[in-house]
């Protein structure tokens, strides 16, 4: 990684706004995070940094909501699903050329855009949803794994279902360790994620854990729509500079 004290003050200030958003929606670090430090480094390296606070910050979500956590096995079906994805994407991670990582991290922020855009008020049923847990889930790992960020579909899935903030954060947790804790050892299998890059990440943990509890106060004190569409511009800057990247 780049000793260059912009670019780590850069890489810091993307963990932190990913830190701000965790603490005050739930989820979100990797979508901010990923899009800035691939700019910064490359796609693998941003993921693989991404490791170690994806696992602790959702770890402590889940267990903090345990209590809103969905009925029946829906959580733990799409997580696993999730899981199973994961692995089949960390192969393409490490088989897929920069340019076109950077390409599909941009593309993948701008479907999510695009969607949390268009249909805003659209809901899903519960009994439809947990009919489709598993083939979402699969669907959402494989992009976690290839590209870092799940939430056009994970996040677009469980915002459908017009889940409360407690129910959404106990689901979305869950999801991300359990994909993570898989995520972790296919990363290491196939030579992306070294002990090196596990101490970067480690160290990631300071800037995202300082964003939370900030992110958690602005929750409370602004609305959620202004909120949502201030990281929707940025995240839409961020795309274009990805996707310009990848084609230059």
């Amino acid at each position: 990684m780049s000793t260059d004290p912009v670019a780590l003050g850069l890489a810091a200030l993307a963990l932190g706004i990913g830190g701000v958003l965790k603490g005050a929606t739930g989820a979100g670090t990797p979508v901010v995070a990923v899009p800035i430090l691939a700019v910064i480094v490359d796609v693998p390296l941003a993921v693989s940094v991404m490791m170690v606070p994806n696992l602790l910050s959702n770890v402590v979500q889940a267990w903090q909501y345990r209590a809103k956590t969905l009925p029946g096995a829906f959580t733990w079906v799409f997580a696993g699903a999730g899981a199973l994805g994961t692995i089949a994407g960390s192969v393409m991670l490490a088989g897929l050329p920069g340019e076109a990582l950077m390409l599909t991290v941009g593309l993948v922020v701008f479907v999510y855009i695009g969607f949390r855009l268009t249909r805003p008020g659209w809901r899903l049923a519960f009994a439809l949803a947990r009919r489709l847990a598993f083939p979402v889930g699969l669907v959402a790992g494989i992009l976690q794994g290839m590209s870092g960020i799940s939430a056009p579909v994970s996040i677009s899935f469980l915002n459908a279902l017009g889940l409360s903030r407690g129910q959404f954060i106990a689901t979305i947790s869950v999801f991300f360790w359990v994909m993570t804790v898989t995520q972790v050892p296919a990363l290491f299998a196939v030579g992306i994620l070294t002990w090196h890059r596990m101490a970067l990440s480690c160290l990631a943990l300071l800037p995202i854990f300082a964003g939370m509890p900030l992110g958690a106060l602005l929750a409370r004190r602004l609305s959620a729509r202004t909120f949502d569409r201030v990281m929707l511009a940025l995240l839409g800057l961020i795309a274009v500079r990805l996707v310009w990247q990848a084609l230059a």
